[in-house]
């Protein structure tokens, strides 16, 4: 079972422009910049919590992702992740609806990824903020969050 382990963080303008300097002066290039349309869907067993389902288009591609949120008391978010590409995210969409899913959340976000050693740091631009998140093992979390935890992103 595959497990995605992140932290995310609410940045100000000023803490994104930051960490895009502090990333480029540690190395890091970014990869071309992502534009996605993503859909959450209610509806079956999601209606019981814990469980995400998204179909997300970004670049040409569409990808559905089952998300179930493991228990715990950590900042760091551990969870099952399930991911396929799909051909047809029309199709999909389809489908879903003629399984009774629901679209619950409609969003577009813009996202540049960038890696430093293991885990790599996604900056994105949602219509109703800006986020970062650092995704790799609990160690490289903690690792990558230590190079600027001081000066940008307070608890």
């Amino acid at each position: 079972m595959p497990v995605e382990i992140e932290k995310k963080y609410r940045l100000t303008k000023k803490q994104r422009e930051a960490m895009v300097r502090r990333l480029q002066k540690l190395g890091a290039t970014p990869g071309e910049v992502e534009f996605e349309e993503n859909t959450l869907y209610r509806g079956g067993r999601l209606e019981l919590g814990g469980c995400s389902l998204r179909l997300r288009r970004v670049n040409g591609r569409a990808l559905l992702t089952l998300k179930q949120r493991f228990p715990g008391k950590s900042p760091i978010k551990y969870q099952r992740e399930e991911e396929t590409e799909v051909a047809d995210g029309n199709a999909m969409a389809a489908i879903l609806k003629s399984l009774e899913f629901r679209p619950a959340l409609v969003y577009e976000k813009r996202r540049v990824r960038w890696h430093i050693g293991k885990a790599e740091i996604a900056l994105d631009e949602l219509p109703f903020g800006l986020f970062m998140e650092i995704e790799g093992s609990a160690k490289e979390i903690v690792r990558v969050r230590s190079f600027w935890k001081r000066k940008l992103c307070p608890r």
